[in-house]
């Protein structure tokens, strides 16, 4: 179920359940509840751009040397300059800590010069949640689930959520990180079951636009986006 059919709390953020309602004082009425429900509704919107790394050199062994390629870098500057030319004033890039997604951060921030970038473990690439219907070329151990789940669930309960109460504009992020932890946000983020998320493709530098309103209503703005590259930059691993 989408937003309206869907659970209004569903990033625990929704205004009449962060009040208190043994805190009411008998006789004050709905207005003062009223009153205090206002104090914790957001009024900004928060606009998340999710990029999925550059192409890089999937056969090295070591993950530190599974660096960009000729091509993926080419990609990350077109990601970059794709993202420049938008004319937003974003706010931050939070990108996950795998050597993949710090270099395509950094070719990509060099566009966006005073935009600070934070790193993070939370967004390595993993294995969100056995997918449904299962396929036969991607099995990793049920361990694997198990731990890189709650990593993941983690960064999306951290990330993804309507405005903060004290945030009085609009937010532009960037979040830098892989396709599988993208994949999974979206069908959270829309309240689609999760198990779906490897029907979902996104190409290398790829953007993805969330919008979270701030009555929690979130809205898929673009899945994937390479249009603004030339076919022959396109690349999907």
């Amino acid at each position: 179920p989408g937003p309206g059919s869907g659970n209004p709390n569903w990033d625990r953020r929704e205004p009449l359940s962060l009040v208190n309602l043994r805190k009411r004082h008998s006789g004050s009425g709905d207005e003062d509840l009223a009153s205090r429900i206002d104090n914790y509704k957001a009024k900004a919107t928060r606009h998340i751009f999710l990029i999925r790394h550059s192409q890089y050199h999937t056969d090295a062994p070591r993950e530190k040397d599974r660096t960009l390629t000729p091509l993926g870098r080419e990609q990350a500057e077109l990601t970059g300059l794709r993202l420049a030319s938008l004319g937003l004033k974003f706010n931050k890039i939070v990108h996950s800590s795998m050597t993949r997604a710090v270099e395509t951060t950094d070719i990509i921030s060099k566009h966006l010069p005073g935009v600070s970038t934070v790193s993070t473990d939370l967004l390595r690439e993993g294995a969100p949640i056995e997918p449904d219907p299962p396929v036969s070329h991607w099995k990793p151990e049920a361990v694997q689930y198990y731990e890189d789940g709650a990593r993941i669930e983690a960064a999306f309960r951290n990330y993804i959520h309507r405005a903060d109460v004290k945030q009085q504009e609009d937010s532009y992020e960037i979040f830098i990180c892989h396709a599988n932890v993208i994949r999974y946000i979206v069908c959270r983020a829309l309240q689609f079951p999760p198990e779906g998320w490897l029907r979902l493709s996104l190409n290398n530098g790829s953007i993805t636009h969330l919008v979270v309103r701030p009555d929690g209503c979130v809205a898929l703005r673009a899945l994937g986006d390479t249009g603004f590259m030339p076919p022959d930059k396109i690349s999907r691993s």
